[in-house]
């Protein structure tokens, strides 16, 4: 019932709808921890069973957290318009893999845990999610290299700033022309464009780049290019490459900003609904180091109660992926994946992605520019560590040593077509500064 709340505020009215809303927060009832708690290592084993095992290993090696009520996530209006017009035609095709039917909004916004096709529903409202329908541009933010040291401070073993990580979708727009569907697409037959370039530091790894597009056509696996100015070379990945550490610094493309593989290339299994801890609604902006584990996560922040849709997902025997298995925990609410633990083909926990978020009508306090009429999701921090190794990598958005300061233009229309170019990739590359011509 909590999945159909945003049709009941059109057929019920507001009072009942409300009444629904509350009733479908996650409580805290019968859980070992409650809003003002603090947890550390010493006290980890309250948040066990209301963890990822990623995240758990996490507080076990240091990092904090501070338990608060749970908040409410609203979409934003245009992207709850087109849900309400269009999902009804959306299903998955004949062989349970890919879309038909798909024009804007959330494809399977009614979620039934009996249906046996239930996973590759929720992976594909995780790929046409509410955070960001038209394009995105992510500008000047910083990772970390460092490695797991519980108890002591950060010790930071490389520092990366990134000039731009975005995005374009040619379907699912919702409040940038054209709308809902770019005409470019009958042409491409790209779903959307990536690109992230140039590396602005270190200097080793300086005006490095990728550029990738992901196609609707199931059998078409996506094209993928990087840019590595040592060599002035464009060169082209490998599909099954995008799975290990091709991106800067050693990061994995197949998981930025979440599970982002090409979906048909995976086999889905729904493993249930759990609450779980997630941030949501963080409270720093920029984040910063934690300084309890070595600086390999971030902490503390603000955790809080949350309904998770868990999906194990496998590649299929031709996708060469390098982990075993997948888990991914999704906001049944915000339609994030918060978190995501890898496991080895041995089946041991291998690596965890985590993405922290704040919900607010900008992505800083102080914006100028990046401003909107309603509520929207942002990511303002990520972690991603090897669990066997202890190398790690926190990211901060945005970053806390750059000038730019409002780092999220999400539909603005502030990143066009050309930027996903390999010209362009290049272009930037060769200059290292950060500037797309």
């Amino acid at each position: 019932m909590k999945r159909k709340i945003w049709r009941c505020i059109h057929r019920l009215g507001l009072g009942v709808a409300l009444a629904m809303a509350l009733m479908a927060l996650p409580s805290y009832a019968g859980a070992q921890v409650k809003p003002g708690d603090f947890i550390t290592p010493a006290n980890a084993a309250k948040v066990k069973d209301i963890t990822p095992p990623g995240i758990y290993w996490h507080v076990v090696n240091g990092m904090t957290m501070n338990i608060v009520p749970t908040g409410r996530v609203d979409w934003p209006p245009p992207f709850k318009d087109a849900t309400e017009k269009y999902s009804s035609q959306v299903q998955l095709s004949r062989d349970h893999k890919s879309m038909v039917g798909y024009v804007a909004g959330l494809p399977f916004p009614l979620i039934d845990d009996n249906d046996p096709y239930a996973g590759a529903k929720i992976i594909w409202n995780n790929t046409f999610r509410p955070i960001a329908t038209d394009d995105y541009d992510l500008r000047m933010f910083e990772c970390d290299a460092t490695r797991v040291n519980p108890g002591k401070k950060p010790f930071i073993i490389n520092n990366y700033i990134i000039g731009h990580y975005a995005g374009y979708n040619l379907v699912g727009r919702t409040e940038v022309e054209p709308l809902p569907i770019d005409p470019d697409f009958k042409v491409s037959g790209a779903y959307y464009l990536f690109g992230l370039y140039p590396v602005i530091a270190p200097s080793a790894y300086r005006g490095a780049g990728i550029v990738r597009y992901r196609y609707a056509d199931p059998k078409r696996g996506d094209d993928a290019w990087s840019y590595n100015r040592n060599t002035r070379r464009v060169r082209r990945l490998n599909e099954s490459t995008l799975s290990i550490a091709t991106g800067f610094g050693g990061s994995n493309p197949d998981h930025y900003g979440g599970f982002n593989p090409k979906n048909e290339f995976y086999n889905y299994k729904f493993l249930g609904e759990k609450k779980e801890l997630s941030v949501i609604h963080a409270k720093f902006v920029p984040e910063h180091h934690c300084m309890s584990d070595g600086g390999v996560s971030i902490c503390p922040e603000n955790w809080e109660m949350r309904d998770d849709y868990i999906v194990q997902a496998t590649a299929t025997h031709h996708y060469n992926a390098v982990e075993g298995k997948n888990l991914i925990y999704m906001d049944s609410e915000a339609w994030y994946s918060t978190e995501v633990d890898t496991y080895d083909r041995q089946g041991q926990l291998f690596q965890n992605f985590s993405y922290l978020l704040t919900y607010r009508d900008r992505p800083v306090p102080d914006a100028r520019i990046a401003i909107y009429p309603f509520k929207r999701i942002f990511v303002v921090g990520t972690f991603t560590c090897d669990l066997q190794s202890g190398a790690c990598q926190p990211c901060y958005l945005p970053g806390p040593d750059v000038a730019e300061r409002e780092c999220w233009y999400i539909n603005m229309g502030a990143i066009d077509k050309q930027f996903f170019t390999r010209e362009a990739m290049q272009r930037a590359g060769e200059t290292g500064n950060g500037n797309v011509e």
